[in-house]
């Protein structure tokens, strides 16, 4: 597959509304993932192993710092595929204990112009069970996996930490890391858990169930000493690392924004790397961190590294570039990285606080 190539899938694609171009796109991951011979040949034109790239987390090798964010693979159905497209890892999630619809439709907007994504999608998705099913048929192994996990809508917030212990015992054996997702702006009042007293309470209790790495995914949308605050309580909690950003409710950022559902893609970029720098200066030595938020090049990824990543995350860009970004980044980033006279990217992490 071209770029050109990708260009006419996305002026097909792009005639139906996101959301059915959405389930357009899947249905074709999920059928390409019962065919290995094409997805090897896919993977082969796209996804980039260097021995630069590579960095072993969690007893797991990824082969490339570039992974899929959460919300695209919501039940863990395109697992086998995403490999294919580029990435080095893969977020699946957010799942939730129980199967929900999630919100009225219509719920997701293309910004075109403005080469962004605004989603309210309300964490719709098929639940744990569907999701359990999905993780023990599954033949890709080699592969690093997160999955994200959050409170079912109708679960009130005095009883949101219940949903959380379900999700962490059911997932304790599958995956690479569970991320705490607290931030979405899709689901009422979730964000009112970013908050010392729950974040205690559920990091000390995913300590009890698992070892398994847990990360917390927080929002851009409060202050950076805010953040810093309740990514410390995180860490001190016994959180393996942050995620950095979740998507903006900032809606000044466009004229053409919805006013409601978070905004993600390039208008998030610039607002996604602030907050992650300033809140990195201060954790880069603490914990490991991940970005994510509008990121669509190899200048973003390393900028992103040098200010205390370790990984980042895609979702939105793809939806504009196809997988020839994939290569591009991860291909022009091997050459950063030798420009500069690093043998490994884990040289060049946090590489702006260095003198």
């Amino acid at each position: 597959m071209s770029f050109l190539n990708y260009e006419t899938a996305k002026n097909i694609l792009f005639k139906f509304q996101p959301e059915t171009a959405h389930t357009i796109a899947g249905c074709g991951l999920r059928i390409l993932g019962h065919f290995p011979l094409c997805l090897r040949m896919i993977k082969n034109r796209y996804f980039v192993s260097y021995p630069s790239l590579k960095q072993d987390f969690f007893g797991r090798t990824f082969h490339n710092p570039v992974g899929l964010g959460a919300g695209f693979d919501k039940n863990g159905e395109y697992i086998t595929s995403t490999p294919a497209l580029g990435f080095g890892f893969t977020e699946i999630g957010t799942v939730t204990p129980k199967a929900q619809k999630g919100n009225p439709k219509p719920r997701l907007f293309r910004l075109v112009e403005q080469r962004s994504i605004q989603n309210a999608m309300g964490f719709n998705n098929k639940g744990s069970l569907y999701m359990l099913k999905r993780l023990k048929k599954l033949y890709f192994f080699d592969y690093p996996i997160g999955i994200n996990i959050g409170k079912n809508k109708l679960t009130s917030e005095a009883d949101a930490l219940k949903d959380y212990e379900t999700l962490i015992k059911a997932f304790k054996d599958y995956g690479d890391y569970i991320v705490i997702n607290i931030s979405s702006p899709n689901t009422p009042n979730l964000r009112d858990l970013q908050n010392e007293n729950f974040i205690k309470a559920v990091f000390e209790l995913a300590k009890s169930i698992t070892s398994k790495p847990i990360f917390l995914k927080i929002a851009p949308d409060m202050t950076q000493e805010r953040a810093l605050e309740i990514s410390l309580c995180a860490i001190n909690s016994g959180a393996s690392g942050i995620i950095a950003t979740n998507t903006t409710i900032d809606y000044s950022l466009t004229s053409n924004a919805k006013d409601f559902g978070g905004i993600s893609g390039a208008l998030l970029r610039e607002k996604s790397f602030e907050f992650f720098k300033a809140l990195a200066s201060q954790l880069h030595d603490k914990t490991m961190l991940i970005s994510v938020g509008g990121i669509e090049s190899a200048d973003d990824v390393y900028r992103r590294i040098k200010a205390g990543a370790s990984l980042v995350q895609i979702y939105s860009m793809l939806i504009y570039n196809g997988p020839s970004m994939l290569k591009e980044i991860n291909e022009e980033l091997i050459k950063l990285l030798k420009k500069d006279g690093y043998t490994n990217i884990s040289q060049a992490v946090g590489a702006d606080y260095r003198s």
